[in-house]
C-alpha cells in the first residue's frame, strides 16, 4: 500500500505522561504461571496479574473495551486499560516503550521522517515487530441530511464531496447515484478527523485508489486543510459532529456510528451497505502486503474489487508487539492478551459487544500461530 502519510504525532495529554507510562510498563507486577524449560512463556495456562495500560487506534475503542473486560474474566488478576489515543499515538508509544502492545489502523512502514518499522525493530532489540490483524470493520460513511434516510454514493461522488468539489446535496452527481431520493437544496457539511488518524489514512487510501482523478492527495493520516470541511477529534467527535450537525456527512468506524444512517458504496454495478460480513469479505480478495516478514500478517486491500457483497472501505486493524520481551511477566501478558483477542471466544465477544467482524478461521489460526511465538529472553 503506497501511502503519503506524516506520522509525527502530538497526542493531547499523552506526551507528558509517556515517560511515566514507560516506567509503569517496565514495572507492571505480574505473577506468571508455569514456563517452559527454556524460559519461554507457557501457553494458555499462564496466570497473568497486574495493571496494564495499552492504547492506540480510537476506532478500536469499543472492541477493546469488550476485550479488556473479557480478558479480566479469564484472567481475574489482570486489569487492562486501553487508551484511544489514535493509531499514530499508539505506534509512537509502542516504539518509545510506553506500551507493551498497541493497536493501529495501519501497519508499520518505513517512510520519512519517522521510519516507524525500523524504529519498532530497534525497540524490539533488533527483531522485526509482530503485526497481526485483530479487527475488521467497515468505515461507515455516516450522514444526517434533511429528508434523506438512504444514500448511495459512487467512489467518484464520495471523493468529490470530501475533496470539496461537490458542495450541494442536490448536485447532479449525487442525484445520479440516487434517482429516487428527495435531495435537499442545501450545503454539504463534510466532517473529518482533526487528529492524526488511521481511520483517515484508510479512508483516504481508498479514495486515492478508487477515485484518484478526484482525490489527489493520496493516503494521509492528517486531513488536508485545502479540502476544508469541519474537523472533529477522534471517532466519537466525528459521530457527535454529524449527529448534531445539519446536512452533515462524515466517516467513522461502523461499530461506533450509533443510530446514524450510513451510505451504500458503489462496488461494480451495485451499491453495498457497510455490514460486518461485507467488510470481512475484502480480506479474502486482497493480497498480503509486499515485503511483509514472517511476523507481519498485513494486507494491501483491493479497493477496486467488483466482488459481490464486498464493502471496500474498511479498517483492518492490527496489534503490534515484540517477539521477545526482556521480562517474562511482560511476555506472558502480551501473549495471553493477544491470544485472548484472537481466540474464537474473544473474536465472538468483540462481535457481540462491539459489532466487529470476526476474523476468518484460517486468518485467526495464522495470527495465533505468530502470537504463540512471543517469548522472554
Amino acid at each position: 500500500m503506497k501511502r503519503t502519510s506524516i506520522r509525527r504525532v502530538i497526542v493531547p495529554g499523552i506526551a507528558a505522561m509517556t515517560l511515566a507510562l514507560a516506567g509503569c510498563a517496565a514495572g507492571n507486577e505480574t505473577d506468571s504461571g508455569s514456563t517452559g524449560s527454556d524460559g519461554d512463556s507457557a501457553s494458555s495456562d499462564v496466570t497473568v496479574e497486574g495493571q496494564y495500560t495499552i492504547g492506540g487506534a480510537s476506532s478500536q475503542e469499543a472492541a477493546q473495551l469488550a476485550w479488556t473486560t473479557g480478558f479480566s474474566d479469564v484472567q481475574p488478576g489482570a486489569t487492562v486499560t486501553y487508551e484511544p489515543v489514535g493509531s499514530g499515538g499508539g505506534r509512537e508509544n509502542f516504539i518509545s516503550g510506553a506500551y507493551l502492545t498497541a493497536g493501529s489502523d495501519a501497519y508499520l512502514v518505513d517512510e520519512a521522517p519517522d521510519n516507524e518499522l525500523t524504529a519498532a525493530t530497534e525497540r524490539c532489540e533488533g527483531e522485526a515487530p509482530i503485526e497481526v490483524p485483530n479487527y475488521v470493520s467497515p468505515i461507515a460513511i455516516i450522514f444526517n441530511v434533511d429528508g434523506v434516510d438512504e444514500l448511495n454514493l459512487s467512489p467518484e461522488t464520495l471523493a468529490g464531496i470530501f475533496a470539496g468539489e461537490i458542495t450541494e446535496w442536490n448536485d447532479p452527481a449525487i442525484e445520479a447515484d440516487n434517482p429516487d431520493a428527495d435531495l435537499p437544496s442545501a450545503t454539504i457539511n463534510p466532517v473529518h478527523r482533526s487528529d492524526e488518524s488511521g481511520t483517515t489514512e484508510n479512508f483516504t487510501n481508498y479514495l486515492s485508489v478508487a477515485a484518484g482523478d478526484t482525490w489527489t492527495e493520496g493516503a494521509v493520516e492528517t486531513w488536508p486543510q485545502a479540502f476544508g470541511g469541519e474537523g472533529a477529534q477522534g471517532t466519537s467527535g466525528v459521530v457527535s459532529a454529524v449527529t448534531d450537525g445539519q446536512n452533515a456527512i462524515g466517516y467513522a468506524d461502523a461499530s461506533q456510528a450509533g443510530d446514524l444512517p450510513a451510505a451504500n458504496i458503489g462496488v461494480g454495478s451495485d451499491f453495498v451497505e457497510p455490514s460486518a460480513e461485507a467488510a470481512a469479505n475484502i480480506l479474502a480478495v486482497s493480497p498480503a502486503a509486499e515485503d511483509a516478514g514472517e511476523n507481519q500478517l498485513v494486507f494491501d486491500l483491493d479497493y477496486t474489487t467488483d466482488e459481490a457483497d464486498t464493502y471496500p472501505i474498511v479498517l483492518t486493524s492490527y496489534m503490534i508487539a515484540c517477539p521477545t520481551y526482556p521480562e517474562q511477566a511482560d511476555a506472558d501478558f502480551v501473549k495471553a492478551y493477544l491470544s485472548y483477542v484472537l481466540s474464537e471466544e474473544g473474536q465472538q465477544f468483540g462481535a457481540d459487544e462491539a459489532g466487529v467482524a470476526p476474523l476468518a478461521p484460517e486468518l485467526e489460526e495464522q495470527a495465533l500461530a505468530i502470537v504463540d511465538t512471543i517469548t522472554a529472553g
